[in-house]
């Protein structure tokens, strides 16, 4: 039976890796310079906090991994980035098989936020739409630097997806 949140996670790093791609076309000092209408924020800094959104919350949070925080300064460059992600992508692949079969979005997680019981379908889809909520920013300080992006709409499923990942 095919994991249908693995296939979903698959999308979203092919839409990655067109952003990372798109990201390759931007001068390494553009990639890394701050952007006074972004708070100060640069498009390497986006993307490390994405990542260690993925670390935070599906590895501290719901495995209770203790992982080095994802900083912007040792990934400054678009290639440490994408070896930052393929790590995160063990993470997020462990998580699913972690939780396997417990997507009720009824079921209390075994742990809990300042405020609410959260679930594992809840910290999937957080994590999942604020890579892509970020992903909107990068682009856009992208032209705001001169560089064109190219359509990063959520990558379509291949015409012969996997039956088990």
């Amino acid at each position: 039976m095919m994991n249908l949140l693995k296939v979903q996670y698959g999308m979203i790093q092919t839409t990655r890796e067109s952003l990372f791609r798109y990201c390759e076309t931007m001068s390494p000092t553009d990639y890394v310079q701050e952007v006074e209408n972004f708070g100060g924020a640069s498009i390497h800094s986006l993307h490390a906090h994405v990542a260690d959104c993925y670390r935070v919350w599906l590895g501290s949070r719901a495995l209770g991994q203790s992982l080095a925080q994802v900083k912007p300064g040792a990934v400054d460059n678009v290639q440490k980035m994408r070896a930052a992600f393929q790590k995160i992508d063990a993470l997020v692949y462990e998580f699913l098989d972690e939780f396997k079969g417990t997507w009720d979005p009824d079921m209390q997680a075994s742990w809990k936020s300042e405020n609410a019981e959260l679930t594992e379908l809840w910290l999937f889809t957080h994590t999942t739409t604020h890579e892509f909520h970020h992903q909107g920013q990068i682009v856009k300080i992208g032209r705001q630097l001169g560089y064109i992006p190219p359509k990063l709409n959520l990558a379509k499923p291949s015409a012969t997806p996997s039956t088990e990942l």
